[in-house]
């Protein structure tokens, strides 16, 4: 079940500022930047990068994802592995709110999110 339209602008709003704190110095942008995205009830995460090998190609890579259980109004945490896969972050599996989940990734104790 996707989120409501108001926790849907509450959502990007918070993640809008989450990006905007923890964003590269505007002079290397083209070369690395992160965004995010709201998926039904998910936000994820991402990097945004140029391909290596063809710097035309723009690449994305998730590093943090959270995903909203309506029925504990609780946040799942989850962080992409070597496999490529979506895990649950074990120290921290899941949190009452979103700025929780923010906090969580901002402080990356073991560093599993942006390394």
């Amino acid at each position: 079940m996707a989120l409501s339209e108001f926790e849907s602008k509450r959502v990007e709003k918070l993640a809008s500022e989450y990006i905007d704190a923890h964003r590269p110095p505007a002079h290397i942008r083209s070369q690395l930047d992160i965004g995010f995205r709201i998926s039904n009830q998910s936000i994820e995460f991402f990097e945004i990068r140029p391909r290596w090998d063809n710097p035309s190609e723009i690449l994305e890579h998730g590093f943090a994802k959270t995903t909203f259980v309506k029925k504990t109004r609780s946040w799942k945490i989850y962080w992409l592995r070597q496999d490529l896969k979506w895990h649950r972050y074990d120290p921290v599996p899941e949190v009452a709110s979103l700025e929780e989940f923010l906090s969580v990734v901002s402080e990356d104790a073991l560093a599993c999110f942006r390394g």
